[in-house]
């Protein structure tokens, strides 16, 4: 049977806090475990995240050249010719995107695969290979 004055924490569960500059004979005197002198052992010598020292720094060191369009690029959804097998008549990119080829944007016909039937395709852009296939199968292109 034990009295709650006789309960105490197992052994090695708890640990003294660490009381730095506290005199040479608590271990931790002299320098607080900071060492000695430089920037880590001054008071707000904290240094922040990608300094090096002083030496310049690895983000200004890199070269910055070139130029990028991509807030205004234009960006095609992409349809080949075997993707359009098994659509007649007028082919939009409603229709494309009712048959869930295309989401909404621009639509460029790519000459990937054969087309047998003759279509009339209606889209943004065209390559020529896609072009050439398309009225040589008897079908019309218009671009938008």
């Amino acid at each position: 049977m034990s009295l709650l004055s006789t309960l105490h924490p197992k052994a090695g569960a708890t640990h003294k806090k660490k009381r730095i500059g506290r005199g040479n004979g608590s271990g931790l005197g002299g320098t607080a475990g900071k060492g000695h002198k430089g920037q880590k052992a001054r008071a707000g010598g904290s240094i922040i995240r990608g300094f090096e020292g002083g030496q310049m720094p690895l983000a200004r060191r890199l070269p910055k050249f070139g130029f990028s369009n991509a807030n205004f690029k234009k960006v095609y959804e992409i349809v080949n010719l075997k993707d359009l097998e098994g659509l007649s008549g007028d082919v939009t990119p409603e229709v494309l995107q009712s048959k869930g080829l295309v989401n909404k944007g621009p639509v460029k016909i790519l000459g990937q695969g054969e087309i047998k039937s003759a279509l009339n395709i209606k889209a943004h852009k065209f390559s020529k290979t896609a072009k050439a296939a398309i009225e040589a199968a008897g079908g019309k292109v218009e671009v938008i």
